[in-house]
């Protein structure tokens, strides 16, 4: 789904027949600023998909923007004022507040983990675990935190986990041996290959293998990941995944990985307080 799509439909949820509270109480021909008021520190994203919003709604709102997306933000900061239609300025209040606070939540937790890494040569990435319909936005949001995108969805990158090997046999070898086929027959050498292992004979089994770019260590302890990453060395690129926090993200990164995955980006950073204030 394109941007300007979603926000449509967006919209369409919220006002359905009409924002009937401002058809009430507002006159038509009324005119407002409106101030996005930062209400709690921390890394603020979404501001470009406002204007987007304002403009889309009506392309002769002007915009005027203080803070861009990305920037540490503090209490009582003003990140942008918009001027048009009190009542468009209102019916899109809502979906602007929700899609930013969610954002900012997003990036100011991804700030977190990069200051918790901070001087290593690791990559923080996050996952799929996202809401439903709403992937492109918070994806979106991890970037401006400064972390990176996995794969967009099981379309752009090969992911063997254990539930494949098992449906395929419950064998890694023959599971890779698959990817490869499949990759050739239908011209997709390009797309990358991970691979999910749980214990370091598996590790071994697909350094025998090969054909994958990349082996992700499932759950880990610390001490067998070290041993993991000795073993592969520099022949692949090495993953670590499962149950990564902020407490223990530094400790995974000192075990010389060059990527670890967080579902926690997304699935669990919570919402930045915002609010969007008729002047």
């Amino acid at each position: 789904m394109d941007l300007k799509t979603f926000i449509q439909l967006s919209l369409k949820e919220d006002i359905q027949t009409g924002d009937i509270s401002s058809l009430a109480c507002i006159p038509k021909k009324s005119r407002s600023i409106a101030k996005l008021l930062v209400k709690e520190d921390g890394i603020l994203a979404g501001v470009e998909l406002a204007e987007m919003t304002f403009k889309q709604v009506d392309p002769e709102m002007k915009f005027i923007k203080y803070i861009s997306d990305g920037s540490y933000v503090k209490y009582g900061e003003i990140a942008f004022e918009v001027e048009g239609s009190t009542r468009d300025l209102l019916k899109t209040e809502r979906f602007v507040l929700n899609a930013m606070q969610r954002m900012s939540g997003v990036s100011s937790l991804c700030a977190r983990f990069l200051t918790e890494v901070e001087g290593l040569p690791v990559t923080i990435l996050d996952t799929r675990k996202t809401t439903p319909l709403n992937r492109h936005l918070e994806k979106w949001a991890v970037r401006i935190g400064g972390c990176q995108n996995y794969r967009d969805g099981l379309y752009d990158w090969f992911m063997i986990k254990d539930n494949h090997i098992k449906a395929c046999g419950g064998s890694i070898g023959k599971a890779i041996k698959s990817v490869v086929k499949y990759k050739e027959k239908h011209n997709l050498q390009q797309v990358g290959v991970t691979v999910e292992v749980k214990n370091l004979v598996e590790v071994e089994e697909v350094l025998k293998i090969g054909n994958v770019n990349r082996i992700m260590l499932d759950n880990f302890e610390l001490a067998l990941m070290k041993e993991a990453v000795a073993l592969i060395g520099n022949r692949f690129e090495i993953e670590a995944s499962g149950g990564v926090s902020l407490e223990t993200v530094r400790k995974i990164a000192l075990t010389g990985v060059n990527f670890i995955s967080v579902g926690a980006l997304t699935h669990s950073a919570g919402s930045l307080d915002l609010s969007l204030k008729i002047q």
